[in-house]
């Protein structure tokens, strides 16, 4: 299949080039997992259709044309060579489906963010990443692998009003107004997991932020850029690493 940017509106084509970077930059930074997993982005803001990975492909396979446009149930909309995986877009469909802000939906399995989301207390204030999300971070319990769709409301509801939630004994997930502000919050997410894990597992005692200090750091964060320029930075970098999701 040889599909070209002139098949696409020139939005579309840009949420494709984003998100196929998304990808790549996941793989990059170690948040992918061989096939599983995926990310999600709305195909444009007049359509209710969204894009998502090919099952099969390897985060760093992803490429602009090769996404998938599926419908809120799962189902391939357009011909494409590929198949997907509806089971793994329940969680993501349980979000799109209740959040309009939600444009961009990411989930992971890291080792570090499945160790911290096997803690009561996964994330505490210790570190400049931690503290971005002080009464921040969402919580739903374990219920298996997600294949029931009467898991949808639960989900929606444990997300609430929040923009990352940690999927209790399973892994994380992030939404955001763009695809660059999902990303940059799975990031940082990612980061305080890491931090969490390393500085909780040696034999001394923390140093905890103050609640207010925290509070009033994760809302200057908050109302940063949304990450828009570091994303656009990264988006470099893999240009230059390996340009093919622009394809």
């Amino acid at each position: 299949m040889t599909t070209k940017k002139n098949n696409f509106s020139q939005e579309e084509w840009l949420n494709r080039v984003n998100l196929a970077a998304c990808y790549h930059l996941a793989d990059y930074f170690q948040m992918s997992d061989i096939i599983w997993n995926h990310i999600t982005s709305k195909t444009s803001n007049e359509k209710e259709t969204f894009l998502i990975n090919p099952f099969g492909l390897r985060y760093d396979e992803v490429t602009a044309s090769n996404l998938v446009k599926i419908d809120i149930d799962g189902n391939i909309v357009e011909p494409s060579e590929h198949p997907v995986n509806p089971a793994g877009f329940i969680i993501h469909s349980a979000i799109h489906a209740t959040r309009e802000d939600a444009y961009c939906v990411m989930h992971s399995h890291t080792t570090a963010g499945m160790a911290a989301a096997s803690l009561k207390n996964p994330i505490k204030n210790i570190d400049f990443s931690g503290t971005m999300f002080a009464d921040r971070i969402a919580y739903h319990d374990f219920e298996g692998v997600t294949l029931r769709k009467e898991e949808c409301k639960r989900l929606s509801e444990s997300l609430g009003d929040k923009d990352v939630m940690i999927l209790r004994n399973h892994g994380l997930l992030s939404i955001g107004s763009t695809i660059a502000h999902a990303f940059i919050r799975l990031h940082d997410l990612e980061r305080a997991c890491q931090v969490q894990m390393l500085a909780r597992a040696v034999n001394e005692e923390v140093i905890e932020v103050s609640d207010n200090i925290a509070k009033a750091h994760a809302t200057e964060i908050a109302n940063s850029d949304k990450g828009e320029l570091a994303f656009k930075a990264l988006m470099r970098l893999m240009e230059k690493k390996d340009p093919s999701f622009k394809n």
